[in-house]
Order: C-alpha cells, then sequence, then structure tokens
C-alpha cells in the first residue's frame, strides 16, 4: 500500500461560505419535506372532523397544547417559504432574475414574505381567541 501517492481529498462543503441560494435551495427541499410531513396532521383533521364532537375535541385540544401550537406554526412557516419559493423558482424557470443581484433580491424578498405573512396569520389567528 506504500506505492499509491497520497492525492489530494476534493473540496467539499466545509471549504465553501453557504450563499443565499444555495440556502434557499436547500430550505426549498426541507419546507417540502416538512409540508409533506404535515399533512399527516392535515388528514387527523379532516377525520377527527368527520368523525364526530369527541373526535374532534381531542385534535382541538392538541391544536392548543404547546406542541400543537409549535407545529401548526412551523407548518404555516413552511408553507409560505415554499409558496414564495416556489414563485421564484417559476420565474426562473421563464428565464428571468438569473443575474446574481436579481437572485439576491428575490431571495431576500421570498425571506420577508415568508416572515411577514407567517406573522399576519397568526396575528389574525391570535386575534380570534
Amino acid at each position: 500500500m506504500s506505492d499509491i501517492k497520497q492525492r489530494p481529498l476534493s473540496p467539499h462543503l466545509q471549504v465553501y461560505r453557504p450563499q443565499l441560494t444555495s440556502v434557499t435551495s436547500i430550505l426549498h427541499r426541507a419546507t417540502g419535506a416538512g409540508l409533506s410531513v404535515g399533512l399527516v396532521f392535515f388528514t387527523w383533521w379532516l377525520v377527527a372532523a368527520a368523525s364526530g364532537p369527541e373526535a374532534y375535541g381531542v385534535f382541538s385540544s392538541f391544536c392548543r397544547s404547546l406542541l400543537g401550537v409549535a407545529l401548526l406554526f412551523g407548518w404555516s412557516l413552511a408553507f409560505y417559504y415554499h409558496l414564495a419559493n416556489g414563485i421564484r423558482h417559476l420565474i426562473w424557470d421563464s428565464g428571468r432574475l438569473f443575474k446574481i443581484k436579481n437572485a439576491y433580491t428575490a431571495g431576500y424578498f421570498v425571506l420577508f414574505f415568508t416572515v411577514a405573512m407567517t406573522a399576519l396569520s397568526w396575528v389574525c389567528i391570535m386575534g380570534k381567541y
């Protein structure tokens, strides 16, 4: 084995600094997976509503728990992010916003939209209780 030359390893993720475009791409995939998992929660809601008041009461009390609120908040955050970033991808598919300045502007808009719409939604939800 001593005859084999020691070759340098090629650069990997630890060498590169995260960029907004790479982070938004990874988050888009993660939120898509999170939304898929959240469909279990949505299905529970539909089944509970169809099963009667007792089953719906169990679901409703879980939604008011700390874990339930955290899951709903995370699901709404993932929804708005995935929506906004999906629209950005559709714009990219049309051949626009490829210049780095435009890509970063759109990325920051996605983040702003996500935070603003999630906050607005939860202000409206909490205002009803």
